[in-house]
């Protein structure tokens, strides 16, 4: 009983679980924000005619700086029931990269804001029934992001000019745009269903790796100031970027539609009173001495009262219609007497045994007076 009674609140309890790890089926939508890091971007090349008084121009390359920042991400998608999902997502990140490397004797150093935001296409795979309380998933995409650059690079030296002395940060190359590019992008991640809160809500966490394809070009002025800031000249500018590649890291919510909460669990079912055990005993005519197959029967009578719990327990002597009613009657009992006085003998405590004598009442087989009949020469034993 108590083996049933553990088991049967284990399976209560793990229920919730089991209910909210079925596999994604149908309409989905999903959320997440987190940190974006973007990896060291190569600028190809930085550019500008001549820009007097500096009467040369320029033309060199150098390395962006990695940066932590910002990652957001929704989606909808659908999925089939069968750990397969395809979703469209809309994403945006968000970098200040402050520093550079790289520039030789250019001595150049650099700041940006670098945005990247578009649409991918994703397919991914959950892994259901690995865990009832989290669902690992992989994935991969494709898409195409729009990346906007707001980028300063400046002289961190001097620069001299006859007698005359450019402070540091007076060359400035500024730009302001934005480019396209594909992109793809690797996903792992894991679900919580949150079954709980709401039938269908999970929480999810996870890593992408996205990158970028091909160059880009963003034209923007290089100029020349004096120390007191007047810009003295000035013509266009353009800088190539190589791809880029960025990590983040997720944290957000997915909601199945459609998902119905299961019904709730049956009550447990009370259990039903033991059933009173009886036993008969029967006797040779006008006897109540006892046989040893009636010995036996007192005997596993009496063991199985130690196996149950009981209030009471009934010794009920009868006989058949042989006999005159008194004569019956006083037999009925002597009869009971001795199936009592085993019964202590194999255990049982005295004053739990209540003896009643009916006589020739309640036959087991009914007759007319004055018949032997075996069947009704018994006592009963009734373990209540």
């Amino acid at each position: 009983m108590k083996l049933r009674s553990a088991l049967l609140a284990a399976t209560m309890l793990a229920l919730p679980f089991a209910a909210s790890a079925q596999p994604v089926t149908g309409l989905y939508v999903g959320a997440g924000a987190g940190i974006s890091i973007t990896q060291q971007e190569k600028v190809k090349n930085l550019s500008f005619p001549t820009l007097a008084p500096l009467r040369s121009g320029l033309s060199t390359s150098g390395n962006l700086d990695g940066s932590t920042g910002f990652a957001g991400v929704v989606s909808v998608g659908w999925g089939f029931g069968n750990g397969l999902r395809a979703e469209i997502e809309g994403n945006y990140r968000y970098n200040h990269i402050s520093g550079a490397s790289g520039f030789g004797t250019s001595n150049l150093n650099a700041g940006t804001n670098e945005q990247k935001f578009g649409a991918m296409a994703n397919v991914l795979y959950d892994f259901n029934g690995l865990s009832p309380w989290i669902v690992p998933y992989v994935g991969a995409g494709a898409g195409y992001l729009g990346i906007a650059e707001k980028y300063h690079f400046y002289n961190t030296t001097g620069i001299s000019v006859g007698t005359t002395t450019f402070v540091p940060g007076a060359l400035s190359v500024a730009g302001k745009n934005t480019q396209g590019s594909f992109a793809y992008q690797a996903i792992l991640g894991a679900a919580f269903p949150l079954y709980q809160i709401l039938p269908g809500l999970a929480l999810t966490t996870e890593y992408r790796f996205l990158g970028t394809t091909g160059n880009r070009s963003y034209n923007g002025v290089a100029s020349i100031s004096n120390a007191s800031g007047t810009i003295l000249a000035s013509t266009g500018s353009r800088v190539q970027l190589g791809p880029t590649y960025n990590h983040a890291v997720l944290i957000g919510l997915r909601y199945n539609f459609g998902v119905a909460p299961p019904p709730p669990p049956a009550p447990a079912p009370i259990p039903a009173a033991a059933p009173a055990r009886s036993y008969l005993v029967f006797f040779d005519w006008d006897k109540a001495t006892l046989t040893d197959r009636a010995r036996q029967i007192i005997k596993e009578a009496a063991d199985n009262s130690t196996k149950v719990q009981y209030t009471r327990i009934e010794v009920n002597g009868y006989t058949d219609t042989s006999g005159t009613p008194r004569y019956n009657q006083g037999l009925s009992i002597r009869r009971a007497q001795a199936v009592a006085a085993e019964l202590v003998r194999d255990g049982v405590p005295r004053n739990a045994i209540s003896i009643q004598g009916f006589g020739d009442t309640h036959l087991l087989v009914p007759t007319g007076p004055g018949v032997r009949e075996p069947q009704n020469r018994r006592v009963e034993i009734i373990i209540r």
